[in-house]
């Protein structure tokens, strides 16, 4: 499932009748003095892959925990299917784990790995209840060529795929995943994004998955809800989070930012017009104008894809600027330039690759135009 396209598909927290799988009421969770997650609010709906995604010591793995019953919140409430669960045991609770060190059974093949749990559910299910059970898992998750091999004998992938297979086995309502790729080469990981997103479209489970990744909660998600320090900054889908931040930290959490602190010069109905520095043009910006006043303190950001790098001025760009290329950073498909502009400040900007060779089109202490459009930019407050 294309996070991209959920977004159109599958988007049921856009529906005021929808009831949401779970729920977090003021959900603080403290540590003796330190909070570690802080009035914590957030619905999430059946079906949905969701991602919690921050930087470390944000309370993200401690949202996960308190959700498998690893951790007891503080205050408030955690309601799960329509049913508070702030007191029921983890192992009481329709929900399963998945841990970045996976926690196989060494001894055990991968067959037997995914009927553990199943052989422990009480009343016992029938023998071949499990062997089915098991072969559908080892279908889904691609590994029946695999089934009689012990867990050294396979990839950090395959691995990975055991235990996403034992987790599912159980058929949980919810699924939970502690920066389950972490493990894995970068290749790997952009892979298994994939694989994960498959595999959770076709069983319907509602995944939860937490890591500091934004590329990985971006291509996998449906919605992304940003923390830090124990706070929710914002959450919504991949695009909104992306385009429409509304904090710096999530600006520059999220990708890569340019950002200019400046004032507001002058509005009018459809456009803001920003002063970042004396003697100099001043930036136009629409979207949002009814929040700004004369003189109010600002910040213009502009994602690097935004803005045109040109050898020559850009006549139909309404904000342009000339600068200096200080840096160039070569990624195969897109060079990264890094401009000085005549006020000291450094844009970046991005120019994909289309030559079969590495031939760039600037060098370093070239002049250069850096421009883009009016509705490029976003506004937040200084």
């Amino acid at each position: 499932m294309d996070s991209a396209q959920s977004d159109d598909v599958f988007a049921p927290w856009n529906e005021p009748q929808a009831t949401p799988l779970i729920r977090f009421e003021n959900v603080t969770k403290k540590y003796g003095d330190f909070v570690a997650v802080d009035n914590f609010n957030l619905d999430i709906y059946e079906r949905e892959f969701f991602a919690l995604l921050g930087s470390s010591g944000g309370g993200k793995s401690t949202v996960l925990r308190m959700l498998a019953g690893f951790e007891q919140p503080t205050s408030g409430k955690i309601w799960l299917a329509g049913e508070e669960i702030n007191n029921t045991p983890a192992n009481q609770r329709p929900t399963n784990m998945m841990f970045q060190s996976y926690a196989l059974f060494p001894h055990l093949t991968v067959w037997e790995n995914i009927a553990f749990g199943l052989k422990r559910i009480k009343p016992r299910i029938a023998t071949a209840d499990i062997k089915d059970r098991v072969a559908e898992m080892l279908s889904l998750t691609q590994l029946e060529a695999f089934a009689h091999r012990k867990p050294d004998a396979l990839s950090g992938g395959q691995r990975q795929r055991v235990a996403l297979a034992r987790a599912l086995a159980r058929a949980p309502k919810l699924l939970l995943l502690d920066e389950p790729l972490g493990a894995l080469d970068k290749k790997l990981r952009h892979e298994t994004q994939f694989e994960l997103m498959d595999i959770q479209e076709k069983t319907g489970t509602t995944f939860v998955i937490v890591t500091h990744d934004q590329e990985e909660a971006m291509t996998v998600a449906s919605r992304i809800a940003v923390m830090n320090k124990g706070k929710m900054l914002q959450y919504g889908t991949p695009a909104e989070v992306y385009e429409n931040p509304t904090s710096h930290y999530v600006a520059s959490f999220i990708g890569e930012v340019n950002s200019l602190e400046g004032r507001v010069a002058s509005l009018d109905k459809t456009s803001v017009q920003i002063q970042y520095h004396q003697n100099t043009p001043p930036i136009v910006a629409t979207g949002n104008v009814d929040q700004w006043q004369a003189d109010d303190a600002i910040i213009y950001s502009v994602r690097p894809e935004k803005i045109l790098i040109s050898a020559t001025e850009a006549e139909t760009r309404t904000n342009k600027v000339k600068g200096k290329v200080i840096d160039i950073a070569y990624l195969g498909n897109i060079y990264t330039y890094h401009v000085e502009l005549p006020t000291g400040h450094i844009f970046s900007t991005q120019m994909i690759n289309f030559h079969r060779t590495e031939q760039r089109d600037f060098t370093w202490n070239d002049d250069v135009w850096l421009s883009w459009s009016d509705s490029a930019g976003f506004l937040l407050r200084a």
